[in-house]
């Protein structure tokens, strides 16, 4: 066996265990290549404008884009928070790691990436949201938020000691992950740091600097914004639609002095709070950007259609406002990288920890497995490497987790550049990334999708117009469903009882559905 042992992070970060270095071409060893993984929470790869243009423009976060890869079919294997953190972390899915949904405490006991890293004589560290329960292991300095973490004046906990800091969480968690390069680590170790943002994530609070940002832009409503959501129960029954399960005080900042608007979701105390516990100046900023607003809203009355543009103008608005301190951030990190000298011997990349709906089918959440919640921005820069866009499917577990389903996947390899920069590792396991598995356990759904319409008929019903499905739900599975090396479905290993197929795009309303038993 090679000494050169390859771990995938996230089917495309590479890290040789246990040297970890590259070789030049006289072949004389280098360094061991450092690792920046930034991941924010809830950041839809439609409001990057590496992928999109429509809503905001994010240079800083572009420029990891052109400077290195932009993954245009990148999805998590479980779209929500904790669940999709404990998938990076061990290269399983949720039923593997144990983590299936929000309520659930991640056992840190077992095998994980920085583990591994620490193993290869790796510095680790992991900065802002954690969103797990349980106390990071596998890291040698950890500065976590608890729980969801708050945009304003948040508590962290400083491997193991509580504290609150004053300020703006995305400002916060930008100053404690460059602190800890310049002062904390040591410098004669490779480093991995996970700097982890809570922004994105509901409630979208802007930074007082940020307030008047993209006042007078009015964004587009989607073309689904009204959708009725026939045929589709499921569908019909989430609780994430803008018009009638948003807010106006949690959600929308309508908290008025006077305290004359009320809301029945049973959020309005909450939003209330999130004002509370801003200091005096905090305040008078915010005063300032949202007593207008609110005197507005309150003399216009709004109902109806009227009602509901607005609630998604007013949700949009803030969200591009957290966006834009978000890009703003990773430009100081890529500024502060690129002075230390430690640019050229990094990996950076910058993710989300699931996609998010910015108004489609009329929903401001990712509690549904449409394309936008499943699907995940993923850029990559690697020093040396390739250029360009990658259209490989890749997921937030280990690239080769269905060969080896109960522990990340160990790859031979003696080139790391080799692998990561230019994706040879696709060619290596031709077949493994033809479909993605995502399991939504809050909902009892299990989804396959495949990349192409290239799979053998066998394998999937056709939808009656000679067409191959692309989508399927899975309903009462009994057991796990296991792939061979080809991705041929295993079908003496999966017992269930109903498959709904869906033979239209994902992101497009299901027309036709029927029942296909298996045997």
């Amino acid at each position: 066996m090679k000494t050169n042992q390859l771990f995938l992070l996230t089917g495309l970060v590479a890290v040789t265990l246990p040297a970890c270095v590259q070789k030049d071409k006289k072949g004389v060893l280098e360094k061991p290549m450092n690792i920046l993984y930034i991941m924010c929470d809830d950041h839809s790869y439609q409001t990057i404008s590496a992928y999109d243009h429509r809503f905001i423009e994010t240079p800083n976060i572009d420029r990891i884009a052109n400077e290195g890869v932009r993954f245009t079919n990148s999805f998590v294997a479980n779209s929500l928070s904790g669940p999709s953190r404990a998938c990076l972390l061990t290269g399983k899915h949720s039923h593997k790691n144990g983590f299936t949904d929000n309520t659930k405490r991640f056992d840190g006991s077992q095998q994980t990436f920085p583990k591994l890293l620490q193993q290869a004589g790796y510095q680790t560290a992991v900065v802002g949201k954690w969103h797990l329960t349980s106390d990071p292991t596998g890291f040698d300095y950890w500065n976590i938020l608890i729980g969801q973490g708050d945009y304003y004046n948040p508590y962290f906990i400083d491997n193991g000691e509580k504290k609150q800091i004053e300020g703006y969480a995305t400002n916060i968690t930008t100053d404690l992950a460059l602190d800890w390069l310049d002062n904390k680590r040591d410098k004669n170790k490779p480093f991995c740091l996970l700097l982890h943002h809570k922004a994105p994530h509901r409630t979208w609070m802007p930074d007082t600097c940020d307030l008047d940002l993209y006042e007078d832009v009015v964004y587009p409503v989607p073309e689904t914004f009204y959708d009725k959501y026939e045929g589709r129960i499921a569908a019909s029954e989430q609780e994430m639609n803008i018009i009638k399960d948003m807010d106006l005080v949690y959600d929308l900042k309508m908290a008025d002095k006077e305290n004359e608007i009320h809301t029945t979701t049973g959020l309005e105390e909450n939003g209330r709070n999130l004002y509370n516990r801003m200091t005096p100046a905090q305040k008078a900023a915010w005063d300032k950007h949202y007593d207008p607003i609110i005197k507005k809203f309150k003399e216009q009355k709004l109902t109806g259609k009227a009602l509901a543009e607005w609630k998604y103008q007013q949700y949009m608005h803030d969200y591009m406002r957290v966006i834009h301190s978000v890009d703003r951030n990773v430009g100081r990190v890529l500024d502060y990288m690129e002075k230390s000298g430690l640019l050229e011997n990094t990996i950076i990349v910058y993710t989300s920890d699931q996609g998010f709906y910015m108004g489609e089918h009329g929903w401001f959440d990712k509690r549904f497995m449409y394309e936008e919640s499943f699907r995940t921005p993923m850029l990559v820069r690697f020093p040396g490497g390739v250029k360009g866009d990658i259209p490989e499917m890749v997921q937030n577990i280990e690239t080769s987790q269905l060969e080896h389903p109960r522990q990340p996947a160990v790859i031979e390899t003696d080139h790391m550049l080799q692998i990561t920069a230019k994706m040879s590792v696709y060619n290596g396991l031709k077949g493994i990334r033809r479909y993605i598995y995502i399991h939504h356990f809050p909902f009892v759904i299990v989804e396959k999708m495949y990349r192409t319409d290239t799979v053998v008929q066998r394998q999937l019903p056709e939808t009656g117009d000679g067409r191959i499905a692309r989508f399927i739900q899975i309903i009462n599975l009994q057991t796990d469903i296991q792939f061979d090396t080809s991705g041929i479905l295993l079908l003496q290993t999966v017992e269930f009882r109903q498959i709904i197929v869906h033979p239209i795009p994902l992101h497009s309303p299901c027309r036709r559905k029927r029942q296909w038993s298996m045997r």
